[in-house]
């Protein structure tokens, strides 16, 4: 079996396949304050919870933006599963071409999800994913990942209006029932929620332009299916895009 890593900035996200099926995903916070040990401690108790153990995973793939956890959970796979991941990065063989300006500048997650998107959904193809950031990607039919664009993600922009207000407060992230909110709750869900449906259809519709019309739209990341049904921008909402992108890309390793 494989396991797959994908350390994000708020959550980890981890992926058991059993061949091409993804047998199980677990999520964890992100916390940079933990050991090894202690994670190991917590995925070999999720394993067992669906009758796993370390000595079913015979190799690891890993991605991740968070570069103090990359080598900590790089170690704990060669203790915990005796297996020497992959770790993507710069040099991976992933089928992508990278023509950023400085291709080390690029998050591995997002030529992960690129790799992922272009080989099940062919291209050219536009990524959202709406996680800790909301980030577009564009790579053409040729798989040339071009470049993308970077907003803060839904709950930052929601923390961000309650921290810094007296009298605003946190509400659940949901569509409200008109634009127009008639209280504060639903004039914050209406800002937030539908503002970046907007924003996620006007920032699809300038990628699609420049990529020349006809761009296959997947979103990903925890807050895209809030906005699948505002924006309708969406060809397909895949939340295990990440794992299946790190599932292929060791496939391409071997």
């Amino acid at each position: 079996m494989l396991l797959a890593l994908d350390i994000g900035n708020t959550n980890i996200t981890l992926g058991v396949f059993d061949g091409e099926r993804l047998a199980a995903t677990w999520r964890l916070s992100t916390d940079r304050s933990k050991m090894p040990d202690e994670y190991s401690i917590m995925l070999t108790q999720l394993m067992s919870l669906r009758g796993m153990s370390p000595q079913d995973i015979h190799a690891v793939a890993l991605c991740s933006v968070v570069p103090p956890l990359t080598p900590m959970f790089a170690d704990m796979c060669r203790q915990f599963f005796a297996v020497d991941p992959l770790v993507v990065a710069a040099g991976t063989r992933t089928g992508i071409r990278i023509l950023y300006d400085n291709p080390r500048d690029v998050g591995a997650d997002r030529i992960v999800d690129a790799a992922a998107a272009l080989k099940l959904y062919g291209g050219p193809i536009i990524i959202v994913d709406m996680g800790t950031a909301t980030v577009f990607d564009a790579v053409t039919a040729d798989g040339d990942y071009l470049g993308g664009a970077i907003a803060p993600g839904m709950t930052i922009a929601h923390d961000a209006l309650f921290s810094s207000t007296s009298q605003l407060r946190r509400v659940e992230l949901v569509s409200p029932a008109t634009p127009i909110g008639k209280n504060t709750i639903h004039a914050i869900q209406s800002g937030i929620v539908l503002g970046y449906a907007e924003l996620v259809r006007g920032m699809v519709a300038r990628f699609d332009e420049e990529l020349g019309g006809g761009a296959k739209v997947i979103g990903t990341g925890g807050m895209a299916h809030i906005i699948e049904q505002e924006a309708g921008v969406f060809d397909d909402v895949n939340p295990d895009l990440t794992l299946t992108g790190l599932r292929l890309i060791h496939e391409m390793s071997k």
